[in-house]
C-alpha cells in the first residue's frame, strides 16, 4: 500500500494564484496603456510596438503560463520539466528577436535603461526557468525557487516597462488627440 506522495509544486500553489492573477490583471492594464497611444498624434509606429510595447504583454503571459503549469496535477516532475524548458528556450528565442528589433526600429533611441529591463533582464529570466528546467527532476527546491524568482523578474520587468510607457506618453508625447478638430 502507498501513501500519498505530496508534489513539491504543491507548495507553490498560492504563490502561482497571486503572481498569475497579476499578470492577467496587469495584460488587462497594457492594453489599456495602448489604447492611449492609439489616442495620441503618433510619434511612434508598429516597429516601436513590437520593440517596446509587445514584450511586455509577452512576458505578463509567460507568468500567467508558468502559474497555469506549476498548479496543474501534474504526476511527474520530469513532465513539467519538460514543459518549463520549452518555456525558457521560447522566451530566450523571444528575447532575440526583441533585441533585433529594438535595434531596428529608427523612432526611439534606446537608452541603457532600455536595454537593461527589454533585452537583459527577459534574458536573465528566461535562461533562469531554461536551467531550473534542467535540474528540476532531480533538485525541485532550488529549481523551482529558480522558476518563481524568474515570474517574478518578468513581472517586474513588466511592471516597469508598463510604468515606462504611461510615463513617456504623459511627459514626452504630445497631449492633442489625433484628430485635429477635437
Amino acid at each position: 500500500m502507498h501513501g500519498a506522495i505530496v508534489s513539491p509544486l504543491a507548495a507553490w500553489e498560492s504563490f502561482y494564484v497571486i503572481t498569475g492573477s497579476s499578470a492577467a490583471a496587469l495584460t488587462g492594464l497594457q492594453f489599456v496603456v495602448i489604447a492611449l497611444v492609439a489616442e495620441m498624434e503618433r510619434r511612434s509606429g508598429r516597429r516601436e510596438i513590437d520593440a517596446f510595447g509587445t514584450p511586455t504583454v509577452v512576458h505578463f503571459c509567460a507568468v500567467l503560463l508558468l502559474a497555469g503549469i506549476l498548479t496543474a496535477p501534474w504526476q511527474t516532475l520530469s513532465s513539467v520539466a519538460l514543459v518549463l524548458g520549452a518555456i525558457g528556450l521560447a522566451g530566450i528565442a523571444y528575447a532575440a528577436v526583441v533585441l533585433r528589433r529594438a535595434r531596428s526600429q529608427e523612432g526611439y533611441k534606446p537608452v541603457f535603461e532600455d536595454w537593461l529591463w527589454h533585452t537583459i533582464l527577459p534574458f536573465v529570466a528566461y535562461i533562469g526557468i531554461a536551467l531550473a528546467a534542467i535540474r528540476l527532476p532531480g533538485h525541485p527546491a532550488g529549481s523551482l525557487f529558480v522558476v518563481a524568482a524568474s515570474s517574478l523578474l518578468l513581472l517586474f520587468i513588466g511592471i516597469h516597462n508598463s510604468w515606462d510607457t504611461v510615463t513617456y506618453i504623459a511627459l514626452d508625447l504630445p497631449s492633442q488627440p489625433k484628430d485635429p478638430s477635437q
